[in-house]
């Protein structure tokens, strides 16, 4: 006797609002698709599609890299999975991992919950509630994060869309579709790496490709880098803007949580999962944070730590 099973990403939650449209996953809660009046925000996935380069997805406990899997928090060291071997890192957490919990779902959002698997390496009792919501200005991701246990846990976020340049497919020929798309970064200081892409220290934007202030075109890729020292609006808010030739303007970013932002091109990355478009992630800490120290947060038991995110459109 057969059995019907869901696609392998798990069900798939289709919500809409005005000029906007959507579909998040029961695995991961991941963003699988995001369009604004037809044209696709982010490169989009079907629901057996694997994901190859992380788009798409939450980034918790921890975005980016951890510098051999170890770190230490509150006087105890801890050793993590390494899933990045060729580097020696783990990478961008665990809740991409799991299917998630339904919540609640409507015509314009959906809201999921994660509990943190007991893992040796992080066994810390962190619940995570994610909430999609589209309205007239575009898609809000609020992440809720409540520490359930008895002890202080370390927490840091990220997501990973990966924005359309405008093109289909995938390959080496994405780069000079890239070179003709516009990117502002708000930010004055460029994180520096070693050959892990770990950070070694900070450097002032100016003078150099990493100044994207006022604008520029991605012509000197490759790109995989942090800025922080972030500008942030009257309201709290900071966001990065993506430009295409096509007229499509997209804007990420978030609340006063948000530190930094990492751009990822894809560069020299294998034809295969090498998408039509770039990265460009709005992370409350860069990598190795937990092992730094530099802008992690630190939730206490029985408290909340709320990190409200955004993806908006316009079209000339």
């Amino acid at each position: 006797m057969s059995q019907h099973f869901p696609p392998r990403t798990g069900q798939q939650y289709s919500i809409k609002f005005g000029d906007y449209a959507a579909v998040v996953t029961e695995l991961g809660a991941d963003l699988r698709t995001l369009t604004y009046r037809g044209k696709d925000v982010i490169v989009p996935l079907g629901p057996n599609d694997p994901i190859t380069t992380c788009h798409g997805q939450l980034l918790i406990p921890f975005p980016n890299r951890i510098a051999g899997g170890e770190y230490t928090f509150d006087g105890k060291t801890y050793t993590l999975p390494i899933d990045e071997h060729d580097r020696n890192t783990a990478i961008h957490g665990y809740g991409y991992r799991s299917y998630w919990k339904l919540e609640s779902l409507s015509e314009t959002s959906v809201t999921q919950s994660w509990r943190m698997p007991f893992l040796l390496g992080y066994p810390f009792d962190l619940i995570v509630t994610a909430t999609h919501e589209l309205t007239a200005d575009g898609l809000t991701v609020t992440l809720d994060a409540y520490n359930n246990g008895d002890t202080s846990l370390p927490w840091a976020l990220a997501i990973h869309p990966w924005l359309s340049n405008g093109e289909k497919g995938y390959g080496d020929e994405i780069d000079g579709h890239n070179a003709k798309c516009r990117v502002t970064i708000p930010a004055d200081t460029h994180v520096t790496v070693d050959d892990n892409l770990i950070p070694t220290g900070t450097e002032p934007v100016d003078g150099t490709k990493y100044d994207f202030r006022s604008g520029a075109l991605l012509v000197n890729q490759p790109f995989d880098d942090a800025w922080t020292d972030v500008h942030h609006n009257a309201d709290g808010r900071t966001y990065a803007t993506f430009e295409r030739p096509d007229g499509l303007t997209v804007h990420v970013g978030g609340d006063e949580t948000i530190t930094s932002f990492q751009m990822c091109t894809g560069t020299g990355f294998p034809a295969f999962m090498h998408p039509a478009g770039t990265a460009i992630e709005p992370q409350t800490a860069y990598a190795n944070a937990f092992n730094t120290g530099k802008d992690l947060i630190v939730i206490k038991p029985g408290e909340h730590s709320v990190t409200k995110l955004y993806i908006d459109a316009t079209l000339a």
